[in-house]
């Protein structure tokens, strides 16, 4: 369009104008590209997921540590059916999930009797006089 331009101004203005438009191609247009499919894919990375996990036996573990070391995932683990069937297996659970939080800079934190909510390093989990770090978290306020 503007080598268009150029030839139109060059018939009815001279030679002047039509140098004024010289340093543009004609056929050559400058454009912006913008990939999005790579927006999309960032897009779905940052986005965090809050995911339930339920913690059966020791082997289950496995897949919540994965979801946590991706970083974008906060777990709910429900531990209650490990803890109604072994409790040395349950402590050896819990204290896996607490070392891959020390790792990552998370926080974790249990919730009433059966439930444990892990965060990676972006976020942390709300504490008050009566909450406190695992096995503290499960007292309730009284008001």
């Amino acid at each position: 369009m503007k080598g268009g331009f150029s030839k139109f101004a060059g018939k009815f203005m001279g030679k002047d104008a039509d140098d004024e438009y010289s340093d543009y191609d004609d056929d050559e247009e400058e454009y912006v590209e913008i990939d999005s499919a790579e927006k999309g894919h960032k897009d779905l990375k940052s986005k965090v997921v809050v995911r339930p996990f339920i913690i059966q036996d020791f082997g289950d573990i496995k897949e919540t540590l994965d979801a946590l070391r991706e970083g974008y995932t906060i777990a709910l683990v429900n531990i209650k059916p490990l803890k109604e069937k072994d409790l040395v297996e349950l402590k050896r659970a819990v204290n896996k999930l607490k070392k891959t939080t020390d790792a990552i800079d998370g926080d974790i934190a249990g919730f009433g009797d059966d439930w444990i909510v892990v965060t990676p390093s972006f976020a942390t989990v709300y504490r008050n006089k009566q909450t406190g770090d695992l096995g503290s978290a499960t007292e309730t306020e009284e008001e």
